[in-house]
């Protein structure tokens, strides 16, 4: 299995980060077999979804109106509302796994993958990316 870290700032607002090209770098000329993607992080997430056409936007109202950024959480270091935070893995893993063939990712056409951040205390976050060769 061969991997790479890489770091990503998500800054101080809330993000879906899309990591499709530098997923497409990674298993590129690789062959066949599986991408896996990790966010060691107890605070992110990993999802599969549509990007540029409003259903990132939409993934963070969604969040918002499931986990709001208020203060009924027991967890409550950092900025206001911060314990939901660490409730979001929960909903959106932390990782995601993508068949690769040829090199290339098996993607469906509107498929991208990105890093969910909702924890504006923590700007920068590292992604663990694993090709498992099949």
């Amino acid at each position: 299995m061969d991997s790479d870290v890489r770091t990503y700032t998500t800054g101080r607002t809330e993000v879906v980060l899309d990591l499709t090209r530098d997923a497409a770098a990674f298993v590129s000329g690789r062959g066949d077999g599986l991408l896996h993607v990790f966010v060691p992080h107890a605070t992110a997430g990993i999802a599969i979804l549509e990007t540029g056409a409003g259903s990132d936007d939409d993934l963070l109202a969604a969040l918002a109106d499931l986990l709001p950024a208020d203060d009924r959480w027991r967890h409550r270091h950092g900025s206001p509302g911060h314990g939901r935070s660490h409730v979001m893995p929960a909903l959106i893993p932390p990782y995601a796994t993508v068949p690769v063939l040829g090199g290339r990712l098996a993607l469906g056409t509107w498929q991208s993958i990105c890093l969910v951040d909702l924890n504006v205390d923590n700007t920068e976050r590292d992604v663990r990316f694993s090709f498992l060769a099949s």
